[in-house]
């Protein structure tokens, strides 16, 4: 949605920012560019963590903690002025507030009386909460976030996220905070402000204070607004961050204004120098395949689909996608092994792919360049020979490979009683494995599974 305001926009998973665009297991986000964009890592972290980055930034936010179980809840919240205190369940998804526990509480954001809050924490925490944003089996709650109750007088937009198309950091704001920005964009596009940043020279003043009189602050709320802004900002930069978004900033009847929720991603490019951040990541909230690809240095995001991909490039593995769905097929995956994977992390990545359950048929299409098309054959092998001794049955596997030394790769292949399928040829390739696809849903809706045979 973003994109109709001129800016390229960034789906996060877990962010709210533009909905989900698949089940957001994990810390993605998909770039959608004018043109075909290729599925990029991006750390998420919990709510929690990005109020103590923040508050460490000097942003205002409100008092608060974290709890993992209902007495720590009470500790946190014995601390908290006022009667009652805000209970935010913490996952990785958005869509908490109209959320569903599976043990029949309503909601994953809550305001309650200090005495009524241990009960809600029992049921919240060791909880699985489902969301328009959750994968299908919901996500786990094993934390907990309390914060303050505060009186807002007035919410606000406010987020810096990387655009491409001002080929640098952008601020965007609307004064129609806690509200979706999606639905603000679609129904008052008017009343979203960009304001992008020379990112060689920092933010400047006159910037963050004219986007919060835009706003409509004013007076030494407008002072607020603006310092919180530029510490933002400057936090963004310092931390390598791809978003940080405050829904909402609001202006608290006694005049302070404060950033009231939180969402931060950051650079998976910049994990050598964001240690201490990347050392955050709640694995229980990943996929466990994302969480295997990267011990092996692998792009994976597992989809919804059953023709999986292995692929070298993530413009190849994209037009390997679409090539899939031109004939009928629905990828399983975005795999992109990259240029210089080993017979390893090929071994590893199909064991990675044949783990979904869905996947009736693997397509491999490599161009060898700085990739050598032998030491993938190698891969695929090994990988289908440490599947078969482990008593799992390789599904149909076809096999497009091109350039650096494909005739030994092709040797290799054709050697192997693995039964590969080899097709020089993309969009036949990509036919042959949707075909295959579609063969075996269709027996198994009429209770059969279809066994394939290469003929010789």
């Amino acid at each position: 949605m973003l994109r109709s305001l001129g800016i390229t926009a960034t789906r996060v998973a877990a962010s709210g920012v533009l909905g989900a665009v698949r089940p957001p297991s994990s810390s993605l986000l998909f770039a959608a560019t004018a043109g075909a964009a290729a599925p990029s890592r991006s750390l998420s972290i919990h709510e929690h963590l990005s109020h103590q980055l923040l508050r460490e930034a000097g942003v205002s936010v409100p008092r608060g903690g974290v709890a993992f179980t209902p007495d720590e809840a009470v500790a946190v919240a014995d601390e908290l002025p006022g009667d009652d205190v805000v209970i935010k369940a913490q996952v990785l998804a958005g869509g908490r507030g109209l959320g569903l526990f599976e043990n029949g509480l309503k909601g994953g954001v809550h305001i309650v009386f200090k005495n009524k809050l241990k009960d809600i924490a029992s049921k919240m925490l060791g909880g699985i909460l489902h969301t328009q944003q959750t994968p299908p089996g919901g996500l786990l709650v094993n934390r907990v976030m309390l914060a303050e109750r505060l009186m807002l007088e007035k919410e606000v937009y406010f987020a810096v996220l990387m655009d491409r198309q001002y080929r640098g950091p952008v601020m965007v704001a609307s004064s129609e905070g806690g509200v979706e920005i999606e639905k603000v964009a679609a129904e008052t596009p008017d009343l979203i402000f960009k304001e992008p940043v020379d990112i060689r020279e920092g933010v400047k003043r006159e910037q963050v204070e004219s986007l919060a009189a835009k706003l409509g602050f004013e007076g030494d709320a407008l002072t607020q607004a603006a310092d919180n802004m530029e510490r933002i900002y400057e936090m963004f930069i310092a931390k390598d961050c791809t978003m940080v978004e405050i829904n909402p900033m609001a202006k608290l009847t006694d005049g302070r204004v404060l950033a009231m929720d939180a969402k931060v991603n950051f650079d998976d490019n910049a994990s050598f120098r964001q240690a201490d951040i990347f050392g955050l990541e709640d694995k229980s909230q990943v996929d466990p395949r994302e969480v295997e690809a990267t011990k092996y240095d692998l792009n994976y995001i597992g989809l919804d689909g059953n023709v999986a991909c292995l692929v070298n490039g993530a413009g190849l593995a994209m037009a390997t996608m679409d090539q899939i769905a031109l004939h009928g097929g629905e990828p399983a995956n975005f795999l992109d092994v990259g240029g210089g994977a080993t017979a390893e992390q090929i071994a590893a990545a199909f064991k990675i792919i044949t783990s979904d359950k869905q996947v009736k048929v693997i397509l491999v299409n490599i161009f060898g360049g700085i990739m050598q098309c032998n030491v993938v054959a190698e891969g695929i092998l090994q990988g289908g020979e440490a599947l078969r001794n482990e008593g799992i049955e390789l599904p149909p596997v076809v096999v497009r490979l091109q350039g650096t030394n494909q005739e030994e790769g092709a040797r290799l292949l054709n050697e192997s009683d693995l039964g590969l399928i080899a097709i020089n040829d993309l969009d036949k390739a990509a036919y042959k494995a949707a075909t295959i696809a579609r063969i075996a849903e269709e027996a198994e809706l009429e209770g059969f599974k279809a066994k394939f045979t290469l003929q010789q």
